[in-house]
């Protein structure tokens, strides 16, 4: 019965820290470039656009070119996100792994 009690405590711990690392992802703001930092967007931990910046340079270039770099730097951001949430979770699960979990992004 003891180890049953220390496997409840430590998935208690987990979920204290996980609860933690959750607050911690949504207050994330991370940056992703293209085209020689020509294109920048910024996206919050839930993974929603929270800011674009177009260079005045750019704005010249031809519409679909300026939407490939939109899509980069989308891209750019999205994948920065993953990898600093999936640190976030391997803090909180001290690397334990999770079989199956994959964060929503």
């Amino acid at each position: 019965m003891t180890d049953f009690t220390k496997i409840l405590d430590k998935a208690k711990e987990i979920e204290a820290k996980m609860k933690e690392s959750q607050e911690k992802i949504k207050n994330i703001k991370i940056e992703g470039v293209s085209g020689s930092n020509s294109v920048k967007v910024t996206l919050n931990g839930d993974g929603e656009m929270i800011k674009i910046d177009i260079s005045s340079d750019i704005i010249k270039e031809d519409k679909s070119i300026i939407e490939d770099l939109v899509v980069a730097a989308h891209n750019n951001a999205k994948e920065k996100l993953k990898l600093k949430t999936t640190e976030e979770i391997s803090k909180a699960t001290g690397g334990f792994g999770i079989p199956g979990f994959k964060w929503p992004l």
